[in-house]
């Protein structure tokens, strides 16, 4: 998509503290997102997804701490804002849709005030002003009964509504993107795709930018437009939906693919070994240990990005060109 980048993730390192020492959950995680634009981040549960979210909108708290990088939003770095200028930020330019909606609405205030509340907050409307605008945002998600349901506190409603009222919460202010972190973990086949539709038809009528994060491969071919593919804090691979889906290039990423659920009666393919340990990740490439292409190079240093087509990119030795002078793959095939 045409356009300077409404977001751009540049080198975000996030750690946390423990009693052995600091332990880097995001590792130098660049990217871009562009007015329009859905991007996907996906990877297995742990790989750093949900910090990287809560990074962007500066919501890590002790033991964790950005550390390194830099998160630039329409040019401005926000993470030199004063704490001040980024609550501004927060809801009324960039929204986020968070994954458990018993937890992010307040149970002791009805869904009519928390919706109220963020307008207030932003100055958008207040009093009976901000009521109506609540409803109409109820309306807008698809919430059966808006004006009766506006009254209604988050235990009423079943767990695809609230879903819905998240989602409302973070269009309330008309920001720019979103940030929806697993929006479909929990609901049910029905209920998922009903939220996947909405946040389509969201995404259109108000024109936002979405990053999309998502263990579920089949989620983000539905509705990304990219997609980067997330391990051991890291992006090992990110381009076009069609591309990473058709063409993977990096080792990660094909084993993902092979090991979804295809046609029925067979075999899935299991990727060897387990995901290591935050904190102890080999020397080299983190996926390295469970990889079968892999070779000597792999072990000692993490490999860069490598450009394996339009706008794709893959961190891995086997893509490196001879003149880098990195000694390749042995001949004889992968191990």
């Amino acid at each position: 998509m045409a356009g300077a980048p409404l977001l751009s993730v540049e080198r975000l390192t996030t750690v946390f503290d423990t009693a052995s020492g600091p332990v880097t959950a995001v590792d130098e995680v660049s990217f871009e997102i562009r007015p329009g634009e859905t991007l996907g981040l996906v990877g297995e549960s742990g790989c750093g997804k949900s910090v990287t979210a809560l990074s962007i909108m500066r919501l890590v708290v002790a033991p964790g701490r950005i550390t390194g990088g830099r998160l630039l939003y329409r040019g401005r770095d926000l993470g030199a804002l004063p704490e001040a200028d980024m609550r501004r930020v927060r809801g009324a330019e960039i929204a986020m849709i968070f994954q458990e909606p018993m937890t992010a609405l307040n149970p002791v205030f009805t869904i009519g005030d928390q919706l109220a509340e963020t307008l207030a907050v932003h100055g958008r409307a207040s009093g009976r002003g901000a009521r109506a605008a609540a409803i109409d945002l109820l309306d807008a998600v698809r919430i059966p009964d808006p004006r009766l349901r506006v009254d209604d506190y988050p235990h009423q409603l079943s767990g695809g509504m609230r879903q819905r009222v998240l989602i409302a919460l973070a269009l309330a202010c008309r920001p720019a993107l979103i940030v929806a972190d697993e929006p479909t973990t929990a609901l049910d086949v029905t209920i998922q795709a009903g939220i996947l539709a909405l946040l389509r038809e969201m995404k259109a009528a108000f024109g936002l930018s979405l990053l999309l994060i998502t263990h579920d491969l089949g989620v983000a071919a539905g509705i990304c437009d990219r997609v980067a593919v997330m391990y051991a804090g890291r992006i090992v691979e990110e381009g076009p939906v069609r591309a990473i889906f058709r063409r993977p290039q990096h080792p990660y990423t094909r084993a993902l693919l092979a090991s979804m659920p295809g046609v029925p009666g067979q075999r899935l393919t299991a990727i060897d070994g387990s995901v290591p340990a935050p904190g102890a990740l080999p020397a080299g490439c983190a996926f390295g240990p469970r990889c079968r292409d892999r070779f000597d190079r792999c072990a000692t240093t993490p490999p860069p990005d490598y450009a394996v087509g339009p706008e794709q990119r893959a961190k891995c030795y086997l893509h490196a060109p001879a003149a880098t002078g990195v000694p390749g793959p042995p001949t004889h095939g992968p191990r």
